[in-house]
């Protein structure tokens, strides 16, 4: 597997022009923000990631994540790296003041989990799970509940996992049924007994931080059935005294292990609450609101794992470009010159690694204009925040697919090299599969997009930027046709579809939308470079916009005739005669 080399230059140039660091500076809250000191954070980040976590990614693959003796280990390495991590703060980057935290945008924490994930995607999970915890009881926790756990939660002294699905309960989170029981005296009195099986925990249990805070969801007696009736509980792995230090071991365990497709050294674990009766807990936010408290960290995870399309699409484009480099193969077709020169040189192989980069670099542009519009969102912009949450659903669903389609031409470039293991490129497919399903698969993205997000204002929220977009790309003919198709299927979807035909058609309408979104950040770039910006990019960048804009926009439009089918079709058939 090649090393990983931060694009640093294309991340900066992504968080001022997509982002707007600079105009988030002017406030208040992110004055600190100052160019020089993001340029030394995604500098540092970069080299951090590059030569701590990567060395650690092929390792990691082949060697997986162990439970031994109720213990998960990972291999040698992992500990020795995520203390560095922790030592040089870069898990507290976003984090309140008010527990340790820098303070800073979202727009740099993405920056920090986007160098980690591309340099080991499995390892940044750990991190980022934490970050979502962080937030959940930054939202929802008690003061004392933030006393207690941010700080080390914040500093990455401790980490954090979510806990939802259960062996009966999936994408129906409603149909979990752990239970907990009010402690009504003894030293836990008003907290709760946890008992239940929760499966698909990542990080759910390792040795890597010296405590892991639980956040689980579970039903009190009495409550509603489905969603209603859900409630949030912090669960430390090690109960923790009041004066902060660690006691006992609370009563819950990893039973198991998944075995999957990739991430190895990630542990996917089967947890276990209340073997013994004794699994303590306390309530986070108020009785059956547990899946809305919850919805703030799974809403910051969906950018997270939408990040990880960029990541994965990062390092598998840099493989694939440094095979292609070397990997000799034939004459160029139609040159004189019959001397076999490197695949690179074959227009093909051109076409691919256009394409790798070209997606790569708008999912990019798309996520930290996300990650903008969340930070802006913070300083009481509605408006902002309104849009950031149309543009999750694109981010996670469009960029996790980008990061699959990425490292399957990347794999592709290797030919048979990349179908075996030696290379390290079927690594990236495998690790990338899983994004698309987690935290909400992408068709529950595109569900969300076409019925809540498309219902926000009316649907002129989403109007409003789509016009946009149209009026922008006013010298980009093939990107105002987007716009302008995308906001004719909004309408037609809020005025007269049904709502089987809305969700017919929502995974086609999400990835148009997403790559009119990607396409006018894009354009935002090359415009920026044309004015100076970032000279480094000065060659790169004009063509790989231009790839995008005259290739991947018109694939795009062609997506509108399934948007608009409508959804008799797919229920011609009974279930039986379509099984058949």
């Amino acid at each position: 597997m090649t090393p990983y080399t931060p694009p640093t230059q294309d991340q900066l140039l992504a968080i001022r022009v997509n982002a707007g660091i600079e105009e988030l500076a002017k406030s208040k809250k992110f004055s600190h923000a100052e160019s020089d000191l993001v340029e030394a954070i995604v500098e540092g980040v970069g080299q951090f990631a590059s030569g701590e976590f990567a060395p650690l990614n092929r390792v990691g693959d082949l060697e997986g994540a162990k439970l031994e003796n109720g213990v998960v280990r990972l291999p040698d390495g992992f500990k020795e790296a995520y203390d560095t991590y922790v030592e040089q703060g870069w898990n507290s980057i976003a984090s309140s003041i008010d527990h340790g935290g820098q303070g800073l945008p979202f727009t740099l924490s993405c920056n920090v989990l986007e160098n980690l994930g591309a340099a080991n995607m499995a390892f940044c999970l750990l991190p980022m799970l934490s970050v979502g915890a962080v937030e959940a009881l930054e939202h929802h926790g008690s003061d004392a509940q933030q006393a207690m756990y941010l700080p080390d939660l914040i500093s990455g002294k401790w980490s954090g996992t979510m806990n939802l699905t259960e062996p009966a309960a999936g994408s129906d989170v409603g149909a979990l049924r752990s239970t907990a029981e009010p402690i009504t005296d003894g030293e836990h009195a008003g907290k709760y007994k946890i008992k239940g099986q929760k499966i698909y925990i990542t990080w759910g249990d390792h040795t890597l931080a010296e405590n892991i805070i639980h956040l689980v969801l579970a039903r009190l007696p009495g409550a509603p059935e489905g969603s209603r009736g859900i409630s949030l509980f912090v669960v430390p792995k090690y109960h923790v005294n009041a004066d902060g230090s660690l006691g006992p071991h609370n009563d819950c365990r990893p039973v198991s292990l998944e075995h999957k497709l990739g991430i190895n050294a990630s542990p996917t674990c089967v947890m276990s609450y209340g073997d013994n009766d004794n699994c303590i807990g306390e309530l986070v936010g108020a009785e059956n609101r547990g899946l809305m408290a919850m919805f703030t960290m799974m809403n910051n995870a969906r950018i997270n794992v939408g990040n990880q399309g960029v990541q994965i699409g990062e390092r598998a484009t840099q493989q694939a470009i440094a095979y292609a480099m070397e990997r000799v193969q034939s004459a160029r077709a139609g040159s004189p010159d019959k001397t076999p020169v490197a695949i690179i040189e074959h227009p093909d192989v051109r076409r691919m690694i256009l394409r790798m980069k070209s997606l790569t670099e708008g999912a990019r542009a798309l996520l930290y204009y996300c990650a903008g519009q969340v930070d802006r969102g913070t300083l009481d912009d509605s408006a902002s925040g309104m849009r950031s949450e149309i543009l999750v659903p694109l981010l996670k669903a469009w960029g996790t697919d980008v990061g699959v389609e990425v490292a399957g031409i990347g794999v592709q470039i290797h030919g048979g090299m990349g179908f075996v293991e030696e290379t390290g490129a079927a690594q990236h497919w495998r690790d990338s599969r899983i994004a698309p399903i987690y935290e909400g698969t992408n068709g529950i993205q595109a569900a969300d997009l076409v019925t809540r997000k498309l219902g926000l204002e009316g649907g002129e929220a989403m109007l409003t930027l789509l016009d946009e977009i149209a009026r922008d790309a006013g010298s980009e003919p093939n990107l105002a046709a987007l716009a302008q198709d995308c906001a004719g299927i909004a309408r037609w979807m809020r005025d007269e579809a049904s709502l089987d035909d809305r969700l017919a058609g929502s995974v086609p309408f999400c990835t148009m939308t997403a790559v009119a979104v990607a396409g006018w950040q894009l354009m935002k770039q090359a415009e920026a470079i044309a004015n100076g910006a970032a000279p480094a990019l000065a060659k790169t960048k004009p063509v790989t916009v231009r790839f995008f804009l005259d290739r991947i926009v018109p694939e795009a439009i062609g997506l509108k005739a399934g948007a608009t089918a409508g959804a008799d079709d797919l229920y011609t058939l009974s279930p039986e005669a379509l099984a058949g």
